[in-house]
């Protein structure tokens, strides 16, 4: 080892003992130090944690006098796969390890959130490449045998320890992939939300990241026959069918080539009238033109379920068909399968992404776009980003052909409208936007109609709170005394959230909650362990409240032993995880008073009276009727796993077999359902097999075809008018009651002002029907050039390229680089230098991990000449036939001839320069 070496070495050791766990290479450094010195090494890491075991590790490695060691220290972290660290040792060279700084420190913060809402085993097989094997066994065996959350407590501090480059990103993917809630608070900057062409360097050395939009995981279309009347089912959708009178009629308008609004009821066959309008527009074509249609379906299940349906009934007719889903994309030539193929089922953000980047350059390659549940199509939602691209082309003058629009609803809703007038409003705003110039609607044939889809009898029930809380009176008193807690070590707590107001065992506490802790990482002090230590409490204080108030509303709903088991299964888990002295203090101070909660838990005096009126609602029913068939829709999963709970204990129900069913994010500790779960309780429910109550958050608003339940009943739950109709669209038996129970009058309330504006809307497509279709068209146009006018002017304007020539020195050392006016672009992406002056400026090492990229091949990367330097450039490939560099802006500093001014940027787009095309011919010359 070199003296320069020895230096760099005691140079960075705070990089290394940050990031190095030294028990995972020893082993490898067995033939430079000896059997005591592993053995302190190890000690030391189990007495004070691995920073201290890498401080000795250290020491012990700088007073080696034997031959080889930095060798094989190098090689030791190599094998047991320190491969960053490994680069930046070999190298000298840190930034990378040192821009996670910013991650770490957001971790710290929200390590009591993590803690409280990961479960480690779930997204461990998807972080493993950002770990050591050795750490992954290690956080499964302490989930084994102390619990979730002292193993993502310990995936927390392997994160944090983590050498690799890209654990942030991987970490946020593989939350968005768990669909867990914790996703919304780890923000990672760059190459998440909005995916651009990154450098090659970044693309080559990562996955390709895609995030595409999907509605809220807990509206999940589950059923494989969903929206097929009974005689369609998957086994005879071979076979021709005869379709209803009222499903001919909604088919009509789309049929004569018109963009259609289809709004007819939850269970009507909407899915049946969708593949009439498609056959019949495929068939149109005369021989030698072809249609080509396109199915958007917002959520993958629904996604899913089309695509099986469409290809069951299409593919004997010998069309093509196939489908592209967020999960898919990014392994598929986008551009060839939609070319390829008649129909083509689509996630609605994979066309989005695609016509951004051009690989779809317009829509006039459809010839007929369907969107399901159409009523999303507004303000940035994917379906009303397409819309404005195909608004854009239409008053744009353009000269391709449009498509045929068809939008498939049970509601249009109508947003805030107060009356009739501004009801009619809000529904032509929603036809300009899916340029429709008809609503079609059952009108000709709604005693067909109403013989196959029955409007349930609607009972509002009133029922009263508990007179005395007492459960909630010490509840709410450790509130307080944690939310003092808080104060005591952040004075300007009130000030973080503009919420006011707040209640305990709310909703709106919960969301004072969230925008606290949105808050806190983005708290800065002068300080910054102190800033740290700030945060990290404040997340600890805020998420054990989070439990409190879940707690609370349990309570208010279902019994308080169920609420005080939520509790005490939380503390049980802080308990068995780190354990620091906050967590302590907070635990001790809910173990004083839980002997109290436990003996008011059981005072048959403060059952819950909702709890009372629902045992008679059910034993009434299921009386009159023994083979009823109930779905009882709740606010939260944990009032799902309540509710169950008490059925199951309570006698005088022994009738009742529940399931239940919830969605398939995640959210703190609790496991959200998978699909074939989820599939197999409906399965079971629909078969009247081991389930006659299906116990349900909003996943089964949607698209869950049960024709046989007869019972609905709304347990204090209420939404939108769109809501409304869609969860009474369960109910399709003859006969069929939905109940809405509530102690609260408001929400009596909202649901009369649901019916109402049901009423309104129905009203209002009445009188749009009247209108005259040109004159209809004529007010739609007129929306329509209204709001491209309003979008094009909130539109930014595009920069204008500086043409003055400017120096690009290494960001390290500040030594010269390079003119812009060198600087070439290829295919829009990547940037190389011309000339031998720049050649001279770097040198290039062989790349750890060559591979090929497009028309990029990646040999060697190239570092700043300068010896006492080496800062990291970029890369060395091959295009084509040519040997370039690649640079990446990160790495310069951009400094004004003129003025001296020096700027950073951190991606290329933001550098607004002339960006002259890369040319073969120049680099032949």
């Amino acid at each position: 080892m070199t003296v320069e070496q020895r230096s760099s070495l005691r140079a960075f050791r705070d990089y290394i003992r940050k990031t190095l766990d030294p028990t995972y290479i020893m082993s490898y450094m067995a033939p430079w130090l000896r059997e005591e010195e592993m053995q302190y090494i190890q000690a030391e890491k189990n007495n004070k944690g691995p920073v201290e075991a890498a401080t000795l590790f250290l020491k012990i490695l700088l007073e080696l006098q034997e031959e080889g060691w930095f060798r094989g220290f190098l090689d030791a972290l190599d094998h047991a796969g320190y491969s960053g660290l490994y680069e930046a040792i070999e190298s000298w060279d840190f930034q990378k390890i040192e821009k996670l700084e910013e991650y770490r420190l957001l971790l710290k913060r929200l390590q009591p959130e993590f803690k409280s809402r990961i479960i480690p085993t779930d997204i461990l097989p998807d972080l493993s490449e950002c770990l050591i094997n050795q750490e992954c066994e290690e956080i499964i065996q302490i989930c084994s045998t102390k619990g979730m959350m002292a193993g993502a407590e310990k995936l927390v501090e392997c994160l944090l320890r983590s050498d690799k480059e890209n654990w942030p990103k991987t970490l946020k993917l593989a939350l968005e992939k768990d669909r867990n809630k914790f996703s919304e608070l780890w923000i990672v900057e760059k190459g998440i939300k909005d995916v651009e062409t990154e450098d090659l360097e970044e693309k080559l050395e990562t996955s390709d990241i895609q995030i595409f939009y999907q509605e809220d995981p807990e509206c999940q279309n589950l059923s494989e026959n969903s929206c097929l009347p009974s005689e369609v089912s998957d086994t005879n959708l071979y076979s021709p069918f005869k379709p209803r009178s009222y499903q001919l009629e909604l088919a009509l308008p789309a049929k004569k080539g018109k963009n259609t609004i289809i709004c007819a009821p939850t269970g009507c066959g909407k899915t049946l009238v969708a593949l009439l309008i498609c056959e019949h527009h495929l068939k149109k074509f005369p021989q030698g033109q072809k249609g080509k249609v396109v199915f958007f379906a917002n959520q993958i299940p629904v996604y899913e379920q089309q695509k099986s349906v469409f290809s069951k009934y299409f593919e004997r007719l010998g069309y093509r068909v196939t489908g592209i889903s967020g999960a898919t994309a990014e392994n598929v030539p986008v551009k060839q399968i939609v070319e390829n193929n008649d129909i083509i089922i689509l996630t609605p953000q994979i066309l989005v992404n695609n016509l951004k980047n051009g690989t779809i350059p317009s829509l006039s390659i459809f010839t007929l776009m369907i969107f399901d549940e159409c009523h999303n199509t507004s303000k940035q939602h994917p379906y009303n980003m397409i819309m404005f691209n195909y608004l854009d082309q239409k008053l744009g003058g353009s000269s391709g052909p449009l498509p045929q629009v068809i939008g498939l609803t049970a509601s249009v809703g109508v947003g805030d409208a107060k009356n009739t007038d501004e009801a009619l409003d809000y529904i032509c705003k929603l036809c300009a936007s899916l340029d429709a110039s008809v609503i079609a609607t059952v009108q000709d044939n709604l005693k067909e109609l109403e013989q196959v889809v029955y409007k349930p009898q609607k009972f509002f029930r009133k029922v009263e709170s508990r007179i005395s809380d007492k459960f909630k009176c010490i509840i709410a008193q450790l509130m307080r005394e944690t939310e003092g807690l808080a104060k005591r070590i952040c004075k300007d707590l009130e000030n973080l959230s503009q919420i006011q107001n707040r209640e305990f065992g709310t909703q709106k506490y919960e969301q004072w909650i969230v925008t606290v802790q949105k808050a806190c990482m983005v708290f800065q002090m002068p300080d910054k362990d102190e800033e740290s230590r700030i945060c990290k409490a404040l997340f600890l204080y805020t998420s054990h409240l989070r439990k409190y108030n879940d707690a609370l509303i349990i309570s208010e709903h279902a019994r308080m032993k169920d609420a005080l088991h939520y509790l005490k299964d939380f503390f049980s888990n802080v308990r068995a995880a780190g354990f620091d002295e906050t967590e302590q203090d907070l635990t001790q101070r809910f173990e004083e008073k839980l002997q109290e909660l436990e003996s008011i838990s059981r005072d048959p005096s403060n059952e819950n009276p909702k709890l009372e009126d629902l045992c008679f609602i059910l034993r009434e029913e299921y009386h009159l009727n023994p083979e009823t068939i109930t779905i009882l829709f709740v606010k939260t999963r944990a009032l799902v796993d309540a509710l169950k709970n008490w059925i199951e204990g309570n006698s005088k129900l022994s009738f009742l077999k529940p399931g239940i069913l919830t969605g398939r994010s995640k959210t703190n500790q609790n496991t959200g359902m998978t699909l074939p779960a989820q599939k197999c309780i409906l399965d079971s429910f629909k078969a009247h097999g081991d389930h006659n109550i299906l116990i349900a958050t909003s996943v089964a608003d949607e698209g869950i075809d049960i024709a046989q339940c007869n019972l609905v009943i709304l347990y204090e739950y209420v939404g939108n008018v769109i809501k409304m109709i869609q969860t009474r669209g369960r109910g399709r038996a003859r006969g069929s009651k939905c109940f809405l129970l509530t102690s609260n009058a408001a929400v009596i309330e909202k649901e009369n002002i649901n019916m109402y504006k049901e009423k309104m809307m129905n009203d209002s497509i009445l009188r749009l029907q009247t209108w005259d279709e040109e004159v209809f068209k004529e007010k739609i146009l007129h929306i329509q050039i209204h709001e491209k006018f309003i979008r094009d002017s909130q539109e930014k304007p595009k920069p204008v390229p500086d043409k003055e020539n400017k120096k690009l020195l290494c960001r390290k050392c500040k030594a010269f680089a390079c003119y812009t006016a060198d600087i070439r672009v290829i295919e829009e992406s990547q940037f190389t230098v011309l000339g031998d002056a720049f050649k001279e400026c770097f040198v290039s090492r062989p790349h750890p991990k060559p591979k090929q990229f497009s028309n990029f091949y990646k040999r060697a990367k190239i570092f700043c000449a300068r010896q006492d330097c080496s800062h990291d450039w970029g890369i060395h490939v091959k295009y084509k036939t040519f040997e370039i560099p690649v640079i990446k802006i990160e790495s310069f500093v951009v400094e004004d001839i003129a003025t001296g001014v020096q700027t950073l940027y951190s991606k290329w787009k933001d550098f607004h320069f002339e960006k002259i095309p890369f040319d073969a011919a120049e680099m032949s010359k």
